[in-house]
């Protein structure tokens, strides 16, 4: 059976995103007070590779629930050693490399992420560490993006004790009106050939990818949407064209003078004239 070229392990691949959100926050500076992360310079938003990393990952576990080899490394609640200790507690390691290879079967993100798995008190038993395949770049926006702190109020105080004498209590939210923003991603072939990746992985990440804002809404991200993906697929593991000249031609135009305030703001087009051995495939445009 062909196996489609976005979900083929044995080639790289070079990917685009593009998401929006409408007065909310995507990505809270906590050394900032919560507020939107932006360039300092040309005030352009802009949300970390961890913070998609983390929407991936609670995505792959919510659709992949119960089944082997989906687990997650990087898991809310669950201390990074404890799942080292698995490998030799279940997965039967009687060394390091054993060790990498069982996290490697068995937790998602870390045969497509990678990790490092050397901490932890008894020496004898971590799980070495893993170059995943899969990098992502931080998203930027395509415009600067103007924050604004909106005061709000509760009608109930924090403490007991304020009861008599309070009616209501100030808080603030940190928002952008509006940012449109893009990034990009890689995948190694050679890379996902040591952690063992597979078609059925490839084809995890792209629809987590699809579905991870839709299912991260929160008060600070109730307006988030992937409004485009774009994956640049090579005829080998290897690659015959840099990979930015295969990103640049995903365009965004802004129309007209005005602070964009909606997706219909923007003109995105992507060349379909791609370089021999490369396969384009618009997963969402």
């Amino acid at each position: 059976m062909t196996i489609a070229a976005h979900l083929d392990p044995a080639r790289k691949h070079d990917f685009v995103f593009l998401f929006d959100i409408v007065d909310g926050n995507p990505n809270g500076d906590p050394d900032n007070g919560g507020a939107p992360r932006t360039d300092p310079i040309t005030m352009q938003g802009y949300v970390t590779d961890v913070a998609l990393k983390r929407k991936i990952r609670n995505t792959v576990a919510l659709l992949n629930a119960g089944r082997p080899g989906y687990d997650i490394y990087v898991e809310a609640g669950v201390a990074l050693n404890a799942q080292h200790e698995r490998a030799y507690d279940t997965g039967g390691a009687a060394n390091e490399s054993e060790a990498r290879g069982w996290m490697c079967q068995t937790f998602y993100d870390v045969r497509m992420m990678g990790a490092v798995m050397t901490t932890g008190k008894n020496r004898d038993r971590t799980a070495g560490r893993v170059q995943g395949p899969l990098q992502l770049t931080f998203s930027r926006s395509i415009d600067p993006v103007t924050t604004i702190e909106v005061p709000i109020t509760r009608v109930t105080p924090t403490r007991v004790e304020d009861l008599a004498t309070k009616q209501t209590e100030m808080g603030t939210k940190n928002i952008v009106p509006y940012g449109l923003y893009r990034g990009a991603g890689h995948f190694s072939a050679p890379l996902a050939a040591k952690t063992g990746v597979t078609s059925e992985d490839l084809q995890a990440l792209w629809q987590a990818f699809e579905m991870m804002l839709e299912h991260d809404r929160a008060a600070a991200r109730a307006s988030m949407a992937l409004r485009g993906l774009w994956v640049f697929s090579h005829a080998n593991a290897y690659g015959q064209t840099p990979a930015h000249k295969l990103l640049d031609r995903v365009h965004v135009t802004p129309l007209g003078h005005t602070a964009a305030r909606s997706y219909s703001d923007y003109k995105v087009t992507a060349d379909t004239d791609v370089p021999e051995g490369v396969t384009l495939t618009a997963l969402v445009d």
